[in-house]
């Protein structure tokens, strides 16, 4: 499988967003590689989008990531606690990036590694719950991938979070307005989130 390269993300965010469905993240932990099926994403575009945290090219300390070159991954808290994984995306000083809300294990192998991390056990003593939340939210994600901000301003083009392309073109994207962002006035009805 080919690696992702800059170019990949340096186009339109909307773009972006859809073509990760299906593409394979792969995380590097102490010499071994996680894989993960991308399979929900959603967009955000700092220059129009209010639900965006550069909104208005606004520039903080948190947000300084999403002004990095294209390929860089931002990762930031929220609630105090969950980690959220973005790749940003467009030219450099554009904020703009793709969230990743959800995937699943490429192997077994991955199943086990991961479940271990979100829930202490192996996949088969999770419970039918755990079995159906296992990576189905950011925080999730990032915590089966051992992600955390000690990871924020990370290149996608090095060994250490990647992203592979299977050659396989995804089934049917379904398109939906975005979770969690009542506060984002007209934002809140763009169809930006895109998932398998």
């Amino acid at each position: 499988m080919e690696k992702l390269a800059d170019r990949f993300y340096d186009r339109d965010t909307l773009t972006v967003a859809r073509e990760l469905l299906g593409k394979h993240l792969v995380r590097m932990v102490d010499g071994v590689p996680l894989s993960l099926r991308i399979t929900e994403t959603e967009a955000y575009i700092g220059r129009m989008d209010k639900a965006c945290h550069a909104y208005g090219y606004k520039r903080t300390k948190r947000t300084e990531t999403l002004f990095a070159p294209p390929g860089t991954a931002y990762i930031y808290l929220i609630y105090g606690m969950y980690h959220c994984l973005n790749f940003v995306t467009e030219a450099a000083g554009e904020p703009a990036a793709v969230l990743l809300r959800a995937g699943e294990p490429v192997s077994a192998a991955d199943a086990a590694a991961m479940s271990v991390r979100r829930f202490h056990c192996t996949p088969s003593e999770m419970s039918a719950y755990q079995r159906k939340n296992f990576l189905n939210g950011p925080g999730k994600l990032c915590k089966a991938l051992d992600l955390t901000v000690a990871q924020n301003g990370l290149s996608l083009l090095g060994d250490e979070l990647y992203v592979l392309d299977p050659g396989r073109r995804p089934g049917q994207i379904h398109v939906s307005k975005r979770i969690g962002i009542d506060y984002a006035e007209e934002a809140v009805n763009f169809p930006w989130r895109f998932y398998l």
